[in-house]
Parts: C-alpha cells; sequence; structure tokens
C-alpha cells in the first residue's frame, strides 16, 4: 500500500485494433477511474514479470487473445497459481481462459450450448448440417474460424481445433458478471453486425441460463462475458464463456449504468485485495 492506496498493475495492450472496438479506450477510461482509489501501473502482459511482486494485485484486461502471446500468457498463469501472487480475474476459469475444451466437455454434460466436438468420430454427436464451424481451441477474435460442408471436414487437420453445427441464429447476446451478480445484458439485433450492440432486458429465465455458467465456473472473483445465440426456436445455446478479459462495452451503456458498473468493479478489486491480504497474515 502506497499513500494509502492499493497498488495494482493494469495489464492491456493500448496498440491491440480489433474489428469494431477500441480496446484502449475502455482501458484508459477504467485506469482513470480507478486512479482515485488505487495506485495503477500499466504495462503489457509480456512485460508484467518485472513488476509483478511491487503491487497488490494484478488485473488482467484487454490485452488481445493471448494465443499471440501463449508463451508468455502460461507462463504468467503458473506464476500467479503458484505464487500466491493475487490476481483478477483469478487465474484459475475453467473455460476460454483455457481454450475451447470445455465446450466439448459440456456438451457431453448435456449443458445447453452449441454442439462440440474435436474428432470426426463424434461427428454423430451433432445435429447433422450442412455446414459446420471449424474454431481454433486457442482461437478468438474468429481467428483461424472456417465454415466448411461435411465432406470439407474429412480434408482439414483437425488437431488443436473444435467443430460445431452452423447454427442459423436470430442475434446474439452477451451477459456480464462482476463476481457472481449480473450487471448488464447487450444484444446485437443485427447478427452480422456483432459489435453493434444495444442493451438488453433479460428474462429471468435468461439469466438463470446466464447464471448457470458463472455457476459452474466457480471464478473466485473476476469479470465474466457469457455470449449466447437465440436460436430459431427461441432457445439460447452458449456460444462462449469469456473468463479472462472480456470486452465490457462500456461506451454503450447509459451513464448511470456505467457508472454503477465502475463502483462495483472498484468494489470487487478491494474486496479480492483485502480477502487475499487476510489469508497470507
Amino acid at each position: 500500500m502506497k499513500n494509502g492506496k492499493y497498488s495494482i498493475l493494469y495489464l492491456t495492450d493500448l496498440y491491440f485494433e480489433a474489428k469494431g472496438r477500441k480496446y484502449y479506450e475502455e482501458d484508459l477510461y477504467l485506469t482513470s477511474r480507478l486512479r482515485s482509489d488505487f495506485e495503477i501501473l500499466i504495462c503489457h502482459p509480456c512485460d508484467s514479470y518485472k513488476f509483478e511482486s511491487a503491487v497488490d494485485l494484478i488485473v488482467f484486461r484487454n490485452a488481445g487473445p493471448v494465443m499471440h502471446f501463449k508463451e508468455y500468457f502460461d507462463d504468467f498463469k503458473v506464476r500467479v497459481n503458484s505464487q500466491n501472487i493475487l490476481s483478477y480475474n483469478a487465474m484459475k476459469g475453467k473455460a476460454d481462459m483455457n481454450g475451447k475444451d470445455y465446450l466439448i466437455e459440456m456438451t457431453h454434460e448435456g449443458f445447453p450450448v452449441i454442439p462440440t466436438i474435436e474428432k470426426l468420430d463424434d461427428l454423430h454427436l451433432l445435429p447433422k448440417s450442412e455446414h459446420y464451424m471449424v474454431k481454433l481451441k486457442n482461437g478468438a477474435d474468429s481467428i483461424g474460424m472456417s465454415l466448411v460442408n461435411p465432406a470439407g471436414l474429412t480434408e482439414i487437420n483437425l488437431e488443436g481445433s473444435v467443430v460445431q453445427p452452423f447454427v442459423d441464429f436470430i442475434y446474439e447476446v452477451s451477459f456480464y458478471f462482476i463476481d457472481n451478480n449480473f450487471q448488464y445484458a447487450l444484444y446485437a439485433p443485427v447478427k452480422n453486425k456483432r459489435w453493434d450492440l444495444i442493451i438488453y432486458e433479460p428474462t429471468k429465465q435468461d439469466l438463470d441460463f446466464a447464471k448457470k455458467f458463472i455457476d459452474w465456473n466457480a471464478l473466485s472473483h473476476g469479470i465474466q462475458r457469457v455470449d449466447a445465440c437465440r436460436t430459431r426456436n427461441g432457445a439460447l445455446l452458449l456460444v462462449e464463456l469469456e473468463d479472462l478479459n472480456p470486452y465490457l462495452s462500456l461506451n454503450l451503456l447509459s451513464d448511470e449504468l456505467r457508472e454503477k458498473f465502475v463502483t462495483n468493479f472498484r468494489d470487487s478489486l478491494l474486496r479480492a485485495i483485502q480477502s487475499h491480504k487476510q489469508i497470507i497474515n
């Protein structure tokens, strides 16, 4: 603690370019709002090692797909989980933080997810489809994603990939949580414009759906985004559970809702630090 404030190492890539989003604006906004309560140090995840022991908490935010610096990220997770380093999010997530294997697991366990396999021998587990989506297990932002017909599946090396049926959904919707508490939801009414989002008012059934995945992940603290699609029969299916560094689209929120989120985020960071200090002391 310095000057009566806890210190935070805020990991981000201010130069990362994403389609339809300005990551750097979101992180500059959040760090500017956190400065009144915390001492803030900002750096890229690949440079974090030299600063990790000097702060009370490490916040992992908009650094882009970690597949671009996987070795650094894997080493970071090992340090955090073996050296009692406090990170936010906690580095013990079971979802996108570790790739897309969890979608295969959830398919076998009967969760409401887009059915997912990794081997052609399991193709019978998927509903028949005219087209299939092939995605990299460690992919993000549609990197390495391809649409193929059934015959094309036999011509692709599926190592390191998952296969899903092509879903003709109505729209995509995202549910945002801090710790296990719902904050807001946004959806893309035009399905081919993923990041043209507006506020979505979820039903109790919608929130029960999203909370099911938050409960499954059992993350002790952090921000998570449950991405789902609304199918033609009205059901929701999980697209992905982003439990590492979900983009928050804060610029699309009302002033009141954005202020509430920032307050809840600050309080969650404080709780994480104080709880951690009680444990280590």
